[in-house]
């Protein structure tokens, strides 16, 4: 396997490799390497991947894992809307003036396609997100598990690919497109959806009608303000932002309780809700609380309208 690519990181700035690989030997010639070196040249290391590969390279580094940060990303990352600011820049902003190397699998096998869509613009929001940071993050993909159209996609989303023959630039590198080609319309809500019209004068009916049905379809009832308070958050926005007036509606579907909101606003910033937000900041917290209270959050925005849709397991 081939060695990631160092110019940038010796000249600073930012990197985002592609590592495809096949198989777990591969997996850990990519990956260990790149760990290593990172912890040799004194900068703060991260991996944040799903919980087999982990105990893979938790097993490889020995000694030396105690030196890295590690995280399971089907817990971390489960909802893709979360690792910017949730994994990536909070590792990042903890060591403030130092180049990170992090390693961040946000799309594995077993993946929903419901939960794709909103993988792949995670994939290409963080080369906005780490535009002005110092640091390589590399992204593995199994070669031998994900479908060609995802391998495309991330040719798409990082600007170097790597694999066993070597690393090369990506012809197919366009993130603002692919953030493009991914709005997609959402699916119709089933016809038996709880349907909520809502202003100003009844802002508090999504939230209290949010709740009582998460309650009645069985979600655990820790989970239960996890619910009020994202759905409270995106009312509020749709108040404010989004022409003053929505629809809300909720339903379950594949073990999930569904919330869906609709608006006349149009949101604008790709990054909204994905960025850590100062403490003296006033306001801009509203989907990024959303964000980390859901296990997905999935979003249609255009000049006409926009449509949220955040997502609850009924299984822990």
């Amino acid at each position: 396997m081939s060695p990631i690519p160092q110019e940038k990181t010796r000249r600073g700035g930012f990197t985002h490799p592609a590592l495809l690989y096949r198989g777990s030997d591969a997996y850990l010639a990519g990956i260990v390497p790149f760990i290593t070196g990172g912890l040799d040249r004194g900068e703060p290391v991260a991996v944040a991947v799903p919980g087999p590969n982990l105990a893979l390279l938790e097993d490889a580094l020995a000694d030396r894992a105690g030196e890295v940060r590690l995280l399971d990303m089907t817990l971390a990352g489960r909802n893709p809307g979360r690792i910017i600011p949730g994994v990536l820049r909070a590792f990042a902003d903890a060591h403030p003036g130092r180049r990170v190397r992090i390693v961040g699998e946000p799309i594995w096998h077993g993946r929903s396609a419901t939960e794709y869509p909103a993988c792949v613009q995670h994939e290409a929001l963080i080369n906005l997100a780490f535009a002005d940071r110092d640091g390589t993050i590399l992204c593995p993909y199994d070669v031998e598990r994900l479908a060609p159209e995802v391998l495309a996609d991330a040719a798409d989303t990082h600007p170097v690919l790597v694999d066993e023959t070597g690393s090369l630039p990506s012809p197919a590198y366009d993130p603002a497109r692919t953030v493009a080609k991914w709005n997609l319309p959402l699916p119709q809500a089933p016809d038996g959806a709880l349907t909520l019209a809502f202003d100003d004068a009844t802002l508090a009916e999504p939230r209290l009608t949010a709740s009582r049905y998460a309650v009645g379809a069985g979600l655990e009832p820790g989970r239960i303000p996890d619910v009020e308070l994202a759905v409270n958050e995106l009312a509020t926005n749709t108040v404010l932002h989004g022409g003053g007036s929505g629809t809300m509606r909720v339903w379950t579907e594949d073990g999930h309780v569904v919330c869906e909101l609709r608006d006349r606003g149009h949101l604008t910033d790709p990054l909204v809700g994905r960025l850590p937000v100062v403490r003296a900041t006033p306001g801009g917290r509203g989907m990024l609380l959303v964000n980390h209270l859901a296990d997905l959050v999935r979003m249609h925005t255009t000049a006409r309208g926009t449509t949220l849709r955040v997502y609850f397991a009924l299984a822990a």
